[in-house]
């Protein structure tokens, strides 16, 4: 059971994520989380540096989607000043988003990678739905009370994982 929480690659953050690599390994869309993936939770915008990459990723031939448990008005200004398409409220870890995507887009799962910060959502979902699951150390402290709880569910998990040598946080692999 706790295997569906390892990811199949961990990175400090997107910005070290070896993108030329996934290229290459078949890899044609990035699904991104929102929240503390590419800004902090109560950023609005996205910054000029995630701006950069998503220009350099589209440049790469990579479409681009965010996908966010977050409501609407939240991720809309991401999705239109970021230029790519994007999923709100996606209930993630459940599949039907991931389902939606991959036959919107015509994807097979070892054509998508999924990158997020949360082993509960983001990585547990992709695992589910058999795509690259990449997981990045968050970039900001959890500001809403349901982000902090999950916070302490996956240190549960975190230990195990550690304790049974599956995953370690800090220990970056590709």
């Amino acid at each position: 059971m706790f295997d569906k929480f390892v990811p199949d690659k961990y990175f400090k953050s997107i910005y070290d994520i070896n993108y030329e690599s996934l290229k290459g390994s078949g890899i044609k869309c990035l699904i991104f989380d929102l929240t503390n993936t590419l800004e902090p939770e109560m950023v609005r915008t996205p910054s000029r540096k995630v701006k950069d990459l998503f220009e350099d990723l589209k440049d790469m031939g990579f479409k681009l989607i965010i996908m966010s448990n977050r409501l609407k008005n939240v991720v809309t200004p991401f999705k239109e000043q970021l230029c790519v398409d994007s999923c709100y409220l996606s209930f993630k870890p459940f599949k039907h988003k991931y389902k939606t995507i991959l036959k919107l887009f015509d994807y097979k799962d070892n054509e998508v990678a999924c990158i997020g910060d949360q082993l509960f959502y983001d990585i547990l979902g992709a695992n589910k739905m058999n795509l690259t699951s990449i997981l990045v150390n968050p970039i900001g402290d959890p500001k809403f009370e349901l982000s902090r709880l999950n916070r302490k569910l996956e240190s549960v998990v975190i230990n195990h994982l550690t304790k049974k040598d599956l995953f370690k946080r800090g220990r970056y692999y590709e």
